[in-house]
């Protein structure tokens, strides 16, 4: 399950989405638009996506995991648009049978999307705005 959206989420709601009676464990990631950077206060963040390429990505990177890890389900859910300090970004959600697969595979699908998703992030701080690259700031 795959989603690329402007709308906040709830992950409570999220995880009734990969729960079965067949999962033993759940692990979840949830990213969310912290305070501050090395180039001072944030104030907001904007993130850009290209939603169909973003999406077909995903599914791929998804589609690895289960493969690989063995896992029940992968769910994972980014926003774009302009968000706020302490908004919600990003979720990765596995289920499976065992706690070992479901935090290799949650650690590996978003270690993959921060390589391999086109999402671009541009912080504003108290400094000016900057692009975010592979999780460091890149001054404009």
């Amino acid at each position: 399950m795959i989603r690329v959206t402007r709308d906040d989420f709830s992950v409570d709601e999220e995880l009734k989405r990969i729960t079965k009676p067949s999962v033993g464990g759940l692990v979840t990631f949830v990213g969310t638009v912290r305070d501050s950077s090395e180039a001072g206060r944030v104030t907001r963040m904007e993130i850009e996506v290209y939603p169909e390429m973003a999406e077909k990505q995903l599914e791929a990177i998804r589609g690895a995991a289960l493969n690989r890890f063995g896992v029940e389900d992968v769910l994972v859910v980014h926003r774009f648009g302009d968000l706020r300090v302490g908004d919600n970004i990003v979720l990765v959600a596995v289920s499976a049978g065992h706690r070992e697969a479901a935090f290799d595979a949650c650690r590996y699908v978003i270690d993959e999307l921060k390589k391999r998703v086109p999402i671009w992030k541009r912080e504003h701080t108290s400094s000016g705005a900057r692009w975010v690259e592979d999780g460091r700031p890149d001054q404009d």
